[in-house]
């Protein structure tokens, strides 16, 4: 495969690099939605300061979060145009249809209620107020779904017609699009993964605290709910995983070979653990594989034939014609590994976790001095537990925030690569996707701008974040403890709006 930079080359690495950055906002923002929105409702519910202390401090990640995924996605637009205006002009019927829902239905939706929800904590009864945080998080989940079935119609495009005179796709089932398969799998595995990296995130900076033995009643209550939500999320995404497998199977027999470097069909084949090979040659050198395993995941049967990547190649010269189709091996191969690695590593810490806090284990208790918590002299109840072994749990729990946000890149780029040379699988190559009248330097010099443009909020939201970690969260008012009956206020009328962060 020619790799020289040539302007689709250039502009791959653009999209890739800006498509990456932005999708590390997007599932902490569906899933900081949902469980902000969760401890909110235990707050109503309870009345518990903890509970309310803890909406504010996720709420505020949560809302750092979300803004920098819109100014970063904004981006993606603007490419489409720049670079892909061939592609653009090909899918525009098709992906009309999803992406203004999801601007007009679920964009709007969050916008709004979130705007209700930041400046309405002094405004609102605290169950509409709780109301507008459960809609924000309906809208992201609603987005997020709009814009995977636009993709998933890249990779199994159903629910249209091609029109030779204008040489474009055209829509003709809305609704297929929206319910094939491979949208909902896709979404599926999408939103579980969310919430494991969500319940990470969760998990890593309560650890943080809880080691310091700061914030304790909150970052106790966070730390059980991250955990209990890696662990549910993490099961599911293995279940969802293996769902999207099968479809995978189904429609991208490639894919699936080259996710495991399986050069010739087999029955009863092999999950590939390790593999190095020559390319040129179609084989592997060095390969160390569980027999059957690719076979079951593939059709649930451990002795199913699963076609290689050799078999496919040529199947589809057969049927598409002559050319290369296969995808990077490389890449494809140890980006499902790295998927699968960092996401369930965080899915074992969770379980680690959950044993070990079952009794209170590790955790620091407290107790109150007047209105101050403090951390109790006797931190930890089980004797057995050494500090120094406790500390390398919390800095393990520390660490294990990223793993899933790795895994989510790695996860994307195995279904973008592993789609290669297609850009619509079987209908549109990535060749003649590009922007025809883009020069090499043109591309250059976009991807250098938005290189540095993104470095640039990578800095502004890493400072932002750590500085509102290390803060913790904050102290509450006796307004925050007893917010209106009434809309508008019923305590001062004239107070103007505040924001409440």
């Amino acid at each position: 495969m020619d790799l020289a930079l040539a302007p689709e080359t250039l502009a791959r690495w653009q999209f890739g690099i800006t498509t990456v950055y932005h999708f590390l906002f997007v599932p902490l923002t569906i899933s900081l939605a949902a469980l902000v929105a969760g401890l909110q409702t235990a707050w109503v519910r309870t009345e518990k300061e903890k509970y309310l202390r803890a909406t504010k401090f996720w709420g505020k990640l949560f809302l750092i979060n979300i803004a920098m995924g819109v100014v970063t996605g904004i981006v993606q637009e603007f490419q489409f145009g720049m670079n892909w205006s061939d592609y653009s002009r090909f899918v525009g019927d098709i992906f009309g249809a999803p992406l203004a829902f999801e601007a007009l239905i679920a964009f709007f939706f969050e916008s709004t209620f979130i705007g209700l929800w930041i400046f309405g904590w002094d405004k609102l009864p605290k169950k509409l107020h709780l109301a507008c945080i459960w809609m924000v998080s309906i809208g992201t989940v609603l987005s997020a779904y709009f814009i995977l079935a636009a993709n998933s119609w890249m990779q199994h495009p159903v629910g249209y017609k091609y029109n030779k005179a204008n040489g474009r796709a055209e829509l003709t089932d809305f609704w297929h699009v929206l319910t094939q398969n491979t949208a909902l799998t896709q979404a599926f595995h999408t939103l579980t993964a969310s919430f494991l990296t969500g319940g990470a995130f969760m998990v890593g900076i309560a650890a943080f605290h809880l080691a310091r033995k700061k914030h304790i009643a909150t970052m106790k209550t966070s730390l059980r709910l991250g955990l209990v939500t890696v662990v549910i999320a993490g099961l599911l995404t293995a279940v969802s995983g293996d769902l999207l497998g099968k479809v995978m199977f189904k429609q991208q027999p490639m894919k699936m070979a080259a996710a495991e470097a399986l050069w010739d069909g087999q029955n009863s084949a092999p999950f590939s653990i390790f593999a190095y090979g020559d390319v040129s040659k179609g084989h592997n050198t060095v390969e160390l594989s569980i027999p059957g395993i690719l076979s079951f995941l593939a059709d649930d049967n451990f002795n199913s034939y699963v076609p290689g990547i050799n078999d496919t190649n040529k199947a589809e010269q057969e049927k598409y014609g002559p050319g290369d189709y296969r995808p990077i091996i490389p890449v494809t191969f140890w980006a499902f590994r790295w998927m699968i690695g960092f996401g369930m590593a965080s899915f074992a810490l969770g379980i680690l976790g959950l044993w070990l806090t079952r009794k209170k284990f590790m955790l620091p208790q407290h107790m109150r001095v007047g209105e101050d918590e403090v951390p109790n002299l006797v931190l930890f109840k089980n004797k057995a537990l050494s500090p120094k072994f406790t500390k390398l749990y919390w800095l393990a729990a520390l660490w294990t925030l990223g793993f899933p946000l790795i895994a989510n890149s790695w996860g994307w780029i195995f279904t973008e690569m592993g789609r290669q040379p297609w850009v619509v699988y079987g209908v549109l190559q990535t060749r003649d996707a590009v922007s025809p009248g883009v020069s090499q330097g043109e591309v250059i010099t976009s991807m250098t701008v938005f290189t540095l443009l993104y470095a640039v909020l990578a800095v502004i939201e890493v400072k932002l974040l750590v500085k509102y970690i290390k803060a913790g969260p904050p102290e509450l008012t006796e307004d925050d403890l007893n917010p209106p009956t009434k809309i508008g206020g019923d305590r001062d009328a004239d107070k103007p709006m505040a924001f409440s962060y």
